[in-house]
């Protein structure tokens, strides 16, 4: 049941590239995805069957969200270079996280710590707030966040200080 709420919002996602942005179909589409993805982890945990898969499957349909509301997002909202910058500064220190993770951990590593929980909260209300408060507040919190659940994903991989589960 929670491996299908997780692809249910890859199909979401699939969903969403035929909405208008910041359209209430955007909005619902986008809300109904996020609720799979509060959903799944907590069924899996109440019908104990979570897995190595289910939080593989978890951590693709994330990405494709994200990778889908940037497609939708991007071509209709001015983005300043410096955000740019950061948001890419964020993605690469992911990407030297999951290399570091292969190295140190000999596996592949995606935490799911407090931390990287709030970051995914925080920026999956980002596109709610822009119609209300424009790019730039919304995007600077989103990015403080996630600047922290990437350093300290960072720490606890290199210094082995990972829960064998995560």
């Amino acid at each position: 049941m929670a491996n299908a709420l997780t692809i249910c919002r890859i199909v979401l996602c699939v969903a969403l590239l035929t909405t208008e942005a910041f359209s209430p179909e955007f909005f619902l589409v986008y809300a109904l995805a996020g609720l799979t993805d509060m959903l799944d982890g907590h069924v899996a945990r109440r019908t104990n069957s979570e897995s190595e898969l289910g939080a593989r499957l978890d951590s693709i349909a994330d990405l494709v969200l994200v990778i889908v509301c940037l497609a939708k997002l991007l071509p209709t909202i001015d983005v300043p270079t410096w955000l740019r910058v950061w948001v890419a500064a964020i993605v690469l220190l992911k990407v030297a996280n999951v290399a570091s993770g292969l190295v140190v951990e000999k596996r592949l590593v995606m935490p799911h710590t407090i931390a990287n929980k709030a970051a995914g909260l925080v920026v999956f209300l980002v596109p709610f707030a822009i119609p209300l408060f424009g790019i730039t507040a919304p995007a600077v919190i989103a990015c403080a966040v996630a600047t922290f659940a990437a350093v300290q994903e960072g720490h606890l991989i290199r210094t082995g200080s990972l829960d064998p589960a995560a």
